[in-house]
């Protein structure tokens, strides 16, 4: 009986998979109204019955699709190791470790944004929900503190604030580059010109976290020589 139910198992287990795999491309490619099913049944060789057997509606499936692509950003970020004798070399780390996740997972990028449609209405809904909580926040701490510590980061940076700004930076150029790159009448995310807006937002950043020897009106003269101080970042 048991050497029954393994195969089973193993089967049941990589039909899932090969459908979650094609609703994702399929959501990423066509958002979430004109994702079809029998296209994503064609392209994980399987049925429609199959995908509502194992999803339960196209909500479910939808839902699922998110869950994966947060476990996955979570288990990317989780290997992500900063220099822990280094602030600035972690800080740098840890911007383009953000950044170049983006560029490498447009269809992640593509999710998002259909999910931002409906005001997060499935993952609200996901009992999954609570362990897909990102470590970053716990990451940016520690960088933060470090560096506080080393009396080269201010000691009053909000870590949340800090990623929404970071990960603004790189998710804004690649969300929107057809746009930007029709207006602008250039290619804003080829590579050179990535690798040069990339350079700039860690000046931006670097000058946010940077302790300033005095406060008020005095820091904000200083925010030129900071950056410069920070350009081989």
């Amino acid at each position: 009986m048991a050497t029954t139910a393994a195969p089973r198992r193993r089967d049941a287990d990589a039909t899932r998979a090969r459908i979650l795999k094609a609703a994702g491309a399929e959501f990423a490619r066509h958002g979430f109204a004109g994702a079809r099913g029998e296209r994503i049944a064609q392209r994980a060789r399987s049925s429609e019955r199959m995908i509502y057997y194992y999803f339960g509606s196209k909500d479910g499936l939808f839902r699922a699709v998110l869950e994966q692509a947060y476990a996955q950003l979570r288990d990317a970020e989780r290997s992500v190791q900063l220099d822990p004798d280094d602030p600035w070399n972690a800080l740098e780390q840890f911007c383009r470790f953000v950044w170049r996740y983006y560029l490498e997972h447009p269809e992640f990028i593509s999710l998002l944004n259909t999910e931002n449609l409906y005001r997060a209405r499935h993952l609200r809904r996901s009992a999954r929900l609570g362990e897909l909580v990102s470590p970053i926040a716990q990451m940016l701490s520690r960088m933060l503190a470090g560096g506080a510590a080393k009396g080269v980061f201010r000691d009053d940076i909000d870590e949340t604030e800090l990623y929404v700004a970071i990960a603004s930076l790189g998710y804004f150029c690649l969300s929107n580059r057809h746009t930007l790159s029709a207006v602008l009448g250039r290619d804003v995310a080829a590579r050179e010109a990535l690798e040069r807006y990339w350079a700039g937002a860690l000046r931006m950043i670097a000058g946010y976290v940077r302790r300033e020897p005095h406060a008020g009106a005095g820091a904000l003269e200083a925010l030129p020589a900071a950056i410069a101080e920070v350009d081989r970042l």
